[in-house]
């Protein structure tokens, strides 16, 4: 069973910048597409970034050009962790982030990370 591990949401000023991390484990197959979504209050679920095994990605119109995803490397054991370095912050990016991982016919979603923009 996939299991997912965020960290780093937070509170932070417009124009500042915030990582976020996803971890998962339990993966059953070679590749798979990992990426991350959020939600505003009152608002449905958009999507943010993913990113494939190899390494392809996609923005939602609204984070590009300032956000960008990455993930790790088979060579340092981190090729199923994704990283979403997010800069130039505005108060409207303001919601809760979730990672989500495509493995095989099994999507599985995080708990979710808080973030917060505001002076």
């Amino acid at each position: 069973q996939v299991q997912l591990v965020e960290s780093g949401g937070g509170s932070v000023q417009p124009g500042g910048s915030l990582r976020l991390l996803c971890a998962a484990s339990g993966t059953a197959f070679r590749t798979n597409v990992m990426g991350w979504y959020r939600a505003a209050q009152g608002k449905p679920r958009e999507l943010v970034a993913v990113i494939t095994s190899a390494g392809y990605t996609s923005y939602g119109d609204s984070v590009k050009e300032r956000f960008t995803i990455s993930r790790g490397n088979a060579k340092t054991n981190t090729k199923n962790t994704v990283y979403l370095q997010m800069n130039s912050l505005k108060p409207e990016d303001t919601a809760v982030y979730y990672c989500q991982i495509t493995d095989g016919p099994e999507v599985t979603w995080g708990q979710g990370t808080p973030v917060t923009v505001s002076s």
